[in-house]
C-alpha cells in the first residue's frame, strides 16, 4: 500500500528495512541507530531544496524547516551520477551507479542530513531516477568510468529496451502522442531501462530500499510517464516500510502531453499538478481574481495531487513563473499556501541566467547554501514562513467568505481558522472585508508579526500594500526563525532584467551591457556588466533593475587589452513595472529597426547533438556556423528560438546539426527565405530537411 497523502506528524519507530535493500551495489549499510523522527506536530508543506547539497538541508532543517513548521524536504536525486565538464545541473538525471556518493555530498553526509532533519520534525522525500541511466559516458562523481550507455555497475544491455520494443530507428522517442514510443524508447537518448522485467523492478526497488533503510520517507518518481503504471505498481509492492513503520509517500512527474494522462497513475501515487502551477501562472500574470473557478478549472483532484509554483524545468522553460518575476512570483506562492487543495511545495534553489547552467560548485560539487551568492532561499522569505503557520493553523478548513475586489485584489477565510487578502496590483489597496474570524485583535502573518488587524463585527478594514498580502489566525503570532524584519511580506525595490545580445566576437573579447541607470553603471563602462558566454553567439545576463522605471542601455565589447567597442546603433530603450522582464537584442540593431522571428524546426537528434539556424544577414552569422544560434530543445522534437532581426528585410537561412565534438552537419537542399515586415512576432514552422 502506496501512501496517497503525506502524513503531517513523524512518529518515533524501530528499524523497519529487509536486509535485501542493502544488497545492492552502492548501497551503505543502516546506521548503529536508525534516524529517528521526533513527535513534533508539523504539517504537510514541502520545502523543495532543489539541488542543495546535505550539509545545507540538514541546517535549513535545524534553523528553518523544523522551526517553521514545514513538513517535509524535498531533494535532489542522491545517486552518482554524470561528470560532465560544465557541472550542468541535469548531470545529477543521468545516473551512473546507484551509489550514494554523488556531487552533492558522501553517503555519510546523507545519512546525517536525514537523521539531522528528522530530529527537527521534518521528513526526506529524494527524486527518484528510475526511468533511465546517463546517455553521456564518462566519469561519474564517485568516480565510476562508463565507455558504454548500455554497460553499468547495476545494469547490462538486456535491462534495457530495445528494437524488440521500441520502433523507432534510432531508439528514442520521437512520437511524444504515441504511447509505446513515450515508455519504451529514449528519452533524450537516456538508455531507458525495462521496468516490465521482474529483473530491473527488484534492482530498482533494491536501491530505493537502500534509502528508506536509512530513514528516507518517500520519493518523487522522476519522468514517471514514461514508465507504465503497471511497472511503477510492481516497483512499489516491493518496497519496504519506512523507519518510522510507514508505507514511503509517492508523488510522480506526469509532464503534460497527449498520452499518458496524470490519472493513469493515481493508483502508484500522487502526481504533480502542472496545470495548477499554469493557471496561478495565468492569473498572477493577468487578473488574480480569475482564481475564484480554479478549483473547476481543470486542475488536478486535491485527493491526488501536489502543487507547485514552479519548478527546475518549468521556470527555465517558460511554462511557469520563477523568482525572476519578483513579488508576482512570491504572491503566487502566498496564495498557494493559503488556498485549501493540495499538498503544497515551496521551491528554493539558486538565481540562473542559462538554462543549463550549474548550481554554486567546486569543480562539480555543490557548495554550501548561503541565501546569498546566487542562492534563492523562497523557503525562509518572512511572508512564506508567516504562510506556512497560517496553512498549518488553518489546516483542513474549507475555503469561505471569497472575495473579489477587483481584477488585482481577493480575499477569503477558512471557516473562521484564518483569513487571507491579497493586492496583485501596482498600488496600496484599502478595503473593508467579511472575513469569518471573531472579534479581536489578530497578527498579520506575513510582515513577521509587526503589524495587526482589527476585526469588529466579523469585518476588517485592511490596506494591503502593493504585490502583498495580510493574513492572520490568531493574536500572538511571531517569526519563528531570523526573519529581517518586514522584509518577506512588502514589495520589493528592484525587478529582474534579463539582457539577452545577439553578437559574434572573436577569442578575448567579451560583451558588456551599460545604461543610464546605476544599476547599468549610468554610462560608466569600468562598470559595465559583463554577460554570459555559455549560449554563445547570444550573450546574457541577468541585473537587478528597479521597478517601474525607464532606462537606458547599449552594449558594448571589451578586448583582452581592453579596448571598447560600442553599438553603432542609438541607444536602446526599456521600461519595467514590477514583474520581471526579457530583452532581446542583435549587435548593431537598433530597437526601432528591429523586429523578432521565431525559428522553429522539428528535427530529431541523437544524445549530445543540438540544432541550430544560420544565415544570410549579421543577426543570423552571414553563413558562419561558428556564430549560429542555438534553439532551443524544451519542446523536442521542436527546436524553437527567437532571434532579433531588422524590419523590411529579405534574408536566406538553413538549420544545421552539431554534435558533441563541434562535427557541423547541414541540412539538404536549397537555403530558405524569409522577408519580415514593419510588424513583429514572425514565426516560422520547419520540418528538418
Amino acid at each position: 500500500m502506496i501512501r496517497h497523502r503525506p502524513p503531517g506528524v513523524l512518529r518515533r519507530a524501530g528499524t523497519a528495512a529487509a536486509a535485501g535493500a542493502l544488497a545492492l551495489a552502492g548501497a551503505i549499510a543502516l546506521p548503529a541507530s536508525p534516524a529517528q523522527a521526533d513527535t513534533t506536530a508539523k504539517g504537510d508543506v514541502i520545502a523543495n531544496l532543489w539541488e542543495w547539497n546535505w550539509d545545507s538541508i540538514a541546517t535549513e532543517c535545524t534553523n528553518v524547516l523544523g522551526p517553521a513548521g514545514y513538513g517535509a524536504v524535498q531533494v535532489a536525486p542522491p545517486a552518482e551520477s554524470l561528470k560532465q565538464t560544465n557541472y550542468y545541473w541535469w548531470d545529477v538525471y543521468q545516473p551512473y551507479s546507484y551509489n550514494l556518493n554523488s556531487r552533492f555530498g558522501t553517503a555519510a553526509k546523507f545519512a546525517n542530513m536525514i537523521t539531522t532533519c528528522h530530529q527537527a520534525g521534518v521528513k526526506v522525500y529524494t527524486d527518484a531516477v528510475i526511468n533511465h541511466t546517463a546517455a553521456q559516458t564518462g566519469t561519474g562523481y564517485n568516480g565510476t568510468t562508463i565507455t558504454n550507455k548500455y554497460s553499468t555497475p547495476n545494469w547490462s544491455r538486456s535491462d534495457y529496451h530495445d528494437s524488440t520494443d521500441c520502433p523507432t530507428s534510432d531508439l528514442t522517442i520521437q512520437d511524444y502522442s504515441n504511447l509505446t514510443q513515450v515508455q519504451n524508447c529514449e528519452l533524450l537518448g537516456l538508455p531507458d531501462l525495462k521496468t516490465g522485467s521482474d529483473t530491473v523492478r527488484a534492482g530498482i526497488a533494491n536501491y530505493l530500499n537502500s534509502q528508506l533503510a536509512l530513514g528516507v520517507d518517500g520519493f518523487r518518481v522522476d519522468a514517471a510517464k514514461h514508465i507504465p503504471e503497471t511497472d511503477l505498481a510492481a516497483i512499489e509492492s516491493k518496497l519496504t516500510n519506512t523507519t518510522s513503520g510507514t508505507a514511503p509517500y509517492i508523488f510522480q512527474e506526469v509532464y503534460p502531453g497527449s498520452t499518458p494522462q496524470p490519472s493513469d497513475y493515481y493508483n502508484s501515487g500522487d502526481v504533480l499538478d502542472f496545470t495548477y502551477a499554469s493557471k496561478l501562472k495565468s492569473a498572477f500574470q493577468g487578473n488574480v481574481s480569475d482564481l475564484s473557478s480554479l478549483e473547476s478549472s481543470g486542475i488536478l483532484p486535491a485527493a491526488n495531487s501536489v502543487s507547485f509554483v514552479t519548478n527546475h524545468d518549468t521556470e527555465r522553460n517558460g511554462l511557469h513563473m520563477s523568482y525572476k518575476d519578483g513579488d508576482t512570483y512570491k504572491l503566487a506562492n502566498l496564495f498557494q499556501l493559503a488556498y485549501k487543495w493540495s499538498t503544497p511545495t515551496v521551491y528554493a534553489s539558486w538565481e540562473w541566467t542559462q538554462s543549463d547552467q550549474a548550481p554554486p560548485n567546486s569543480s562539480g560539487f555543490v557548495t554550501n547554501t548561503d541565501c546569498a551568492g546566487g542562492w534563492y532561499c523562497l523557503d525562509r522569505d518572512t511572508a512564506v514562513v508567516g504562510m506556512v503557520a497560517w496553512h498549518n493553523a488553518t489546516d483542513t478548513a474549507a475555503v469561505s467568505d471569497w472575495q473579489t475586489k477587483s481584477s488585482s485584489v481577493i480575499g477569503f477565510g477558512r471557516s473562521g481558522k484564518g483569513f487571507f487578502a491579497l493586492n496583485n496590483g501596482a498600488g496600496s489597496a484599502t478595503y473593508t472585508f467579511t472575513t469569518g474570524m471573531t472579534d479581536g485583535t489578530y497578527t498579520n502573518v506575513i510582515d513577521g508579526g509587526a503589524t495587526k488587524v482589527t476585526v469588529s463585527g466579523g469585518s476588517a478594514s485592511i490596506t494591503i500594500p502593493a504585490k502583498s498580502a495580510i493574513a492572520f489566525y490568531n493574536g500572538s503570532y511571531t517569526c519563528p526563525i531570523s526573519c529581517g524584519g518586514t522584509g518577506g511580506g512588502g514589495p520589493t525595490s528592484t525587478v529582474s532584467a534579463t539582457f539577452n545580445e545577439y553578437a559574434s566576437t572573436t577569442s578575448g573579447t567579451n560583451v558588456y551591457v551599460v545604461g543610464s541607470i546605476s544599476a547599468l553603471g549610468s554610462w560608466d563602462t569600468s562598470k559595465a556588466i559583463q554577460l554570459s558566454s555559455s549560449g554563445y553567439p547570444i550573450w546574457s545576463g541577468a541585473v537587478s533593475v528597479p521597478i517601474n522605471t525607464s532606462f537606458e542601455y547599449k552594449f558594448l565589447k571589451k578586448d583582452s587589452s581592453g579596448n571598447v567597442t560600442w553599438e553603432s546603433n542609438a541607444n536602446r530603450s526599456a521600461s519595467t513595472t514590477t514583474s520581471a522582464i526579457s530583452l532581446n537584442n542583435s549587435w548593431n540593431v537598433a530597437n526601432a529597426d528591429a523586429t523578432d522571428v521565431t525559428f522553429n524546426v522539428n528535427a530529431t537528434t541523437n544524445s549530445g547533438t543540438n540544432v541550430y539556424v544560420v544565415g544570410s544577414i549579421p543577426s543570423l552569422g552571414s553563413w558562419n556556423t561558428g556564430d549560429a544560434i542555438p534553439l532551443s530543445s524544451a519542446s523536442y522534437p521542436t527546436w524553437s528560438k527567437l532571434a532579433i532581426v531588422p524590419k523590411s528585410t529579405s534574408f536566406e537561412y538553413k538549420y544545421v546539426k552539431k554534435d558533441s565534438s563541434g562535427n557541423v552537419t547541414w541540412e539538404s537542399g536549397t537555403n530558405r527565405s524569409y522577408t519580415t515586415g514593419t510588424s513583429s512576432g514572425y514565426t516560422t514552422s520547419d520540418t528538418w530537411k
